[in-house]
């Protein structure tokens, strides 16, 4: 049977559309697990299922893998947990908005180009628009947590294409997956119990792991062995309009005008920025 070779640019699509879905899934279930429950087992059961589909061959690692595993494992759970946690508060599209300024911030220390003031500059305006704009709908404490969130989702593209660069298929991700699940435990624990009340709630917790974890970090490690972390920035500048688009669709949050005109410009930062960092390689 012939293997269907997708390539890297459909499979960061994918991703985005996986994950932003997956997210909105996850916040639906904050009610009866918590955030930081729903963390702990998207996590958990996601290196659960990779690691039986996987079987990652760990004896055969070098340190130098298994500190790169861990790493990304300290920045996975860094990223999810918090992000969960500011979605308690915050639109799913605002949350990621503000998000991935951290990525913006990794493409503007990757680029190092005067131009790239004025695109920072954009962005600045966007985050503006929505402290001054968001209202009630976002108080500064969730824009907070995902700002540093976004932080923690610049450490995991670089340490995820460090990762994917010494260990071949998934096998990385599984432990690292693993080393995240650990250290959320702590803080998820008490929340994850009440699937032993309702089993029926693994039902959502099983696809959140799939969709967020599974599906979405699979496609981004393997994707980033074939394609430069600039160019995979400027996919990744989608996912505040796909997280916009599940919000509404999935949670019926809607965006006020100044929230949609702040997504669009830290959308057209992150693009333009990396965008240039491109032109600067090439030349």
């Amino acid at each position: 049977m012939r293997k269907i070779d997708v390539p890297a640019p459909a499979q960061v699509l994918l991703a985005i559309a996986s994950v932003q879905v997956g997210s909105a899934v996850a916040r639906g279930l904050f009610d009866d697990l918590s955030a930081a429950g729903v963390t702990f087992l998207r996590l958990f059961l996601a290196a659960l299922i990779l690691a039986v589909v996987t079987r990652p061959k760990i004896r055969t690692w070098s340190r130098t893998a298994w500190l790169a595993a861990a790493m990304l494992g300290v920045a996975m759970a860094g990223m999810n947990l918090i992000f969960y946690l500011s979605l308690r508060d915050v639109p799913l599209g605002t949350a990621v908005t503000i998000e991935f300024l951290g990525p913006l911030l990794l493409a503007l220390v990757q680029t190092r180009r005067m131009v790239d003031l004025l695109w920072a500059g954009l962005a600045a305006v966007g985050v503006l628009l929505l402290g001054l704009d968001g209202g009630g709908s976002a108080p500064a404490s969730g824009l907070i947590l995902a700002f540093v969130a976004g932080l923690f989702w610049a450490a995991y593209i670089v340490l995820s294409a460090r990762l994917g660069s010494l260990v071949p298929g998934t096998g990385g991700l599984t432990v690292s997956l693993a080393v995240a699940a650990v250290l959320v435990l702590p803080f998820g624990a008490g929340g994850a119990t009440a699937v032993l009340d309702r089993p029926s709630l693994l039902i959502g917790a099983v696809a959140v792991a799939l969709l967020s974890s599974v599906l979405s970090y699979g496609l981004e490690i393997n994707a980033l062995r074939r394609i430069p972390t600039r160019v995979f920035g400027i996919l990744m500048s989608l996912e505040p309009a796909a997280a916009a688009i599940a919000g509404l669709l999935i949670l019926h949050q809607r965006l006020g005008t100044g929230e949609i005109v702040a997504l669009i410009l830290i959308t057209l930062a992150s693009a333009g920025v990396t965008l240039a960092r491109r032109r600067s390689v090439a030349v």
